[in-house]
């Protein structure tokens, strides 16, 4: 039987690390034009996190933060294009591409509620589902070889305090969906990160996590212990709702485990486009009642006298549908926990984010990505550090935004570093 935690392989060093080899692929320099602004729900202005905003008929597009903001570089050529924006529960809004300059903007989403009256219920069998979109991936999902750029970030917090932020610009290469992910690569090519000299915030454990989750954690295509044949008996699947996803109906589809085995399985949601049967959407988290079993599976070493006590483990993973393909879009990862030593008292908290957006894509690409410049799923972010003070580090590339709380710690950071 395989080992449950497919990400066991993918690690990194928390408050140790930096950046991994960098094979820099500059991109070209252009006049683009950049569109700011944030996402609030029309009714109650509530910010609008991870909100999907793209650029229709082009494969550029970024994601908001958790404040709702997000800024996106578009080329010149398709300015007079329009500017999408999509989320779960809204309404898709299109608009004309704003003109530069106009600093940041409010844009308003309209929830889209589903009148269970206007749907034709029929009974279904949530596990048929799940096996029938598996079955249709080679239809629903991209059936040629793709070059993805990405934005990777990986964020650490001792009780609240930022003591490591690691960020990268990634290539992405993906085989088509008829294929596993043994030959699919990922290259960082540029990057940076700030860490914290304060010998108390360091912590030499190495966890799960790293810019291979864009390989690993594309659920359609790297099946394992989740959408696999072997493993979908272990779970117990419900019909939980009816939600829209990009203006489309949408199965949510509620899996818990129904079976204790030697390790901890998951519980979540995946959403099923209602026509298509195409994975657009999964939420997921680890059952964390064996807390030695679940350390077994998510930390990789540590120093001897070190406790580590496991809380939380989540995951977010999205796909964006395009010209009639669904293509992987978006990753998140958090996970929690204590550290103390022995013959002490107190634990400490920490908080490991990492997150990846996927902001650009070729099809058929002319190269792939050599081995030898590939990320592999044992290495960690340790090879050049890349100072915060250059404000045009990422030049026209998409990325996530940073947050309030996390441009605060990078000033904080600085300063301390100085």
């Amino acid at each position: 039987m395989k080992s449950l935690s497919f990400f066991s392989t993918v690690v990194l060093f928390l408050a140790v690390c930096m950046l991994s080899p960098t094979v820099l692929m500059a991109q070209e320099s252009e006049n683009l034009i950049v569109i700011s602004g944030v996402v609030k729900d029309a009714r109650n202005k509530r910010t609008l996190e991870y909100v999907n905003v793209t650029v229709p008929g082009s494969n550029v597009g970024t994601i908001t933060n958790s404040d709702d903001a997000f800024t996106l570089k578009i080329r010149p050529d398709i300015q007079k294009g329009s500017i999408e924006f999509s989320h779960l529960g809204y309404q898709t809004r299109t608009l004309v591409i704003p003109a530069p300059g106009k600093g940041d903007q409010v844009f308003l989403l309209t929830p889209n509620s589903v009148v269970l009256k206007e749907v034709v219920v029929s009974p279904v069998d949530p596990r048929k589902l799940v096996e029938q979109a598996m079955r249709k991936k080679t239809t629903n999902y991209n059936g040629h070889p793709a070059m993805h750029t990405g934005f990777y970030r990986e964020t650490a917090q001792k009780r609240r305090k930022y003591i490591s932020i690691s960020e990268a610009i990634v290539d992405v290469y993906k085989t088509p969906y008829a294929d596993d992910i043994s030959k699919d690569r990922v290259r960082v090519f540029k990057g940076r990160r700030l860490l914290s000299p304060r010998l108390s915030d360091t912590l030499a454990i190495k966890l799960v996590g790293g810019p291979t989750q864009a390989l690993v954690m594309d659920m359609v295509k790297n099946p394992d212990v989740l959408l696999s044949q072997e493993y979908m008996p272990f779970y117990e699947y419900a019909l939980a709702d009816y939600v829209t996803i990009d203006d489309r109906l949408h199965y949510a589809i509620r899996f818990t485990p129904r079976v204790k085995l030697e390790e901890p399985l998951y519980e979540g949601t995946l959403y099923i486009d209602r026509e298509t049967l195409a994975i657009t959407r999964c939420e997921f988290n680890l059952d964390m009642r064996d807390k030695n079993k679940v350390t077994q599976m998510i930390l990789r070493s540590k120093p001897p006298g070190l406790v580590f006590k496991p809380s939380h483990l989540s995951y977010l993973v999205t796909y964006r549908q395009a010209d009639g393909k669904t293509y992987l879009n978006y990753m998140r990862t958090e996970i929690k926990f204590r550290c103390d030593w022995k013959k002490k008292f107190l634990s400490t908290s920490y908080t490991v984010l990492s997150e990846v957006v996927l902001t650009d894509r070729t099809d058929n690409p002319l190269a792939t990505i050599p081995t030898r410049e590939a990320f592999r799923m044992h290495h960690v972010l340790s090879d050049r550090v890349m100072d915060f003070y250059d404000e045009d580090f990422w030049e026209d590339y998409n990325i996530i935004e940073p947050t309030e709380s996390l441009e605060s710690a990078v000033k904080r950071l600085k300063k301390v570093n100085l």
